[in-house]
């Protein structure tokens, strides 16, 4: 087991390839074994069960998994503070520091899993990787704010997901109500936010019948790190000039919130090689404005949304760029360019394109997702086949599973098609990747199994070759139910602004 970021191997000679799965079907890396990570999620799911019940009273059975999952982590630099903190939470007697040492090495235990998995995407890439971890820069907290959540964290967690009520819950709200307005504090109180509102809902844990336990964990671990100083930095920012080539928009909309994120090829105006980068725009919204009615909101923050739209590049002059890759955009430094085709870039640009560094928090297997091009491809339809009961629950914003499932055999490999994350504000739809001859889509890690999220497919229309975007709609759209859904949302966005105009002027 790897408790750090593995040594990468070198990139092999040659030109690289957009995807290379393994030449027959059976082999290859999509459906290797990868060593130690089955040993690493089991460990995390002892842990996982252990929060169900709560730590204040544990059963027999929680402290056993306790005990199994301190014994994970006994190679590791985390293991005589985990195996004191495994010990005191099975005799009820949990501090706040030895849970926030269990918290550390469940993350641990992701980080490495994360890491194992990246190493096996770049073998199916054969892509260059720009570097290990990337540091954090270094900034103040309210470290009483910091205490404040920890604090009721540690309710949560010996509470238990099933002792859950709304006046448990209830304890957050003061926390993030004094957290927001601090710019550097504002990532973990939207996270604690939204975790006590999933949690709302689902009051009293008591009745619940289903509970996500690996998606509760996931959260609680990691807004009970954040509360440490300095966890919640930024990371380090750079500038770069140079053109961007759009691959595509991966859209994520929720009740009260939308987001765009932009995945393109940088081509540096000093020559260095080209890089994979991310732009994202995120807006509060109405749960009224569904649908195409999200770009209304997400079209007037980034221009780069635009460009997509008209399918043109974007040339940027000194944009800040994290060390992640993410471009924190700006419209004064950035400008139209040529136009630029995303299935051209992702045949040409894409292929000798570098990855971007981890933050150490962000190592978990959930956020690998490597842009990608297919083709060549074969397109299979089955039936969905029954879940079983300990596989890793999805989140709710990944769309229930349901309908039959695509799958791309790539090179006698098989790659599951993730049609529940293609966004209705866009022309793409599960009919058109099944039809589809070419992909550009996010290669991502889910319950076990490699599989793809489409971005946009080529395929045939009317005996044309036409290529079809999830990002589409973007600048507009002729499509009826688009259309009205934009209209609907413009005018929502309307008698909101009114309602809040009044509201300020009183």
């Amino acid at each position: 087991m790897q408790w750090f970021p593995p040594t990468r191997r070198t990139a092999p000679g040659g030109p690289a390839h957009t995807f290379r799965p393994g030449p027959a079907e059976g082999t290859g890396p999509l459906v290797e074994e990868i060593t130690g990570l089955d040993e690493a999620l089991a460990a995390v799911d002892a842990f996982d069960r252990a929060l169900v019940g709560g730590l204040l009273r544990p059963r027999p059975d929680q402290a056993a998994a306790l005990t199994e999952f301190a014994q994970a982590v006994a190679g590791s630099p985390l293991a005589a503070r985990v195996a004191e903190a495994a010990e005191k939470a099975a005799a009820g007697a949990a501090a706040e520091d030895h849970l926030v040492a269990l918290a550390a090495a469940r993350t641990a235990l992701l980080g490495s899993v994360h890491d194992a998995l990246v190493v096996r995407v770049e073998e199916l890439t054969g892509r260059p990787h720009g570097g290990e971890t990337a540091p954090a820069s270094a900034g103040a907290q309210a470290a009483n704010l910091l205490a404040a959540a920890r604090s009721w964290l540690a309710d949560l967690a010996r509470t238990g997901w099933q002792g859950i009520d709304h006046d448990v819950v209830a304890g957050s709200a003061q926390v993030v109500s004094a957290m927001l307005p601090e710019p550097s504090l504002r990532r973990l109180a939207t996270l604690l936010d939204g975790f006590a509102a999933e949690l709302a809902a689902s009051c009293p844990g008591a009745a619940l019948e289903n509970v996500p336990v690996r998606r509760w964990a996931d959260l609680w671990s990691r807004a009970m790190l954040l509360t440490l100083p300095g966890a919640t930095d930024t990371p380090a920012v750079a500038t770069v000039t140079g053109r961007l080539l759009p691959l595509g928009v991966d859209v994520h909309e929720h009740a009260t919130a939308a987001q765009a994120q932009v995945h393109a090829v940088l081509e540096p105006a000093d020559g260095t090689p080209p890089r994979l980068v991310r732009a994202g725009v995120a807006v509060p919204k109405p749960d009224t404005v569904v649908g195409a009615g999200v770009w209304q909101l997400l079209r007037p923050h980034m221009s780069l949304l635009a460009a997509v739209g008209e399918g043109r590049s974007m040339d940027i002059t000194d944009m800040p760029l994290t060390v992640e890759g993410d471009l924190i955009w700006s419209d004064e430094h950035a400008r139209p360019g040529e136009p630029a085709d995303a299935f051209a870039t992702a045949r040409v640009a894409l292929p000798t394109a570098t990855a971007s560094a981890t933050v150490p928090l962000d190592r978990h297997p959930a956020r690998i997702a490597v842009p990608v091009f297919l083709e060549g491809y074969t397109v299979r339809k089955a039936e969905p086949q029954t879940t079983p009961t300990d596989a890793p629950e999805r989140s709710p914003q990944d769309g229930a599973p349901g309908g039959d499932v695509l799958t791309f055999t790539v090179a006698g490999q098989p790659l599951v098609v993730d049609t529940d994350r293609i966004p209705v504000a866009g022309p793409l739809t599960p009919e058109a990747v099944e039809a589809s001859g070419a992909c550009i889509g996010l290669l991502r890690w889910d319950a076990g199994t490699f599989g793809v999220q489409p971005l946009a497919v080529e395929t045939t229309v009317r005996k044309k070759a036409v290529a079809i975007h999830a990002g589409g709609w973007v600048g507009g759209t002729a499509d009826k139910a688009g259309a009205r859904a934009e209209k609907a949302a413009a005018d929502a966005v309307v008698v909101l602004r009114e309602r809040a105009g009044r509201l300020l002027r009183k």
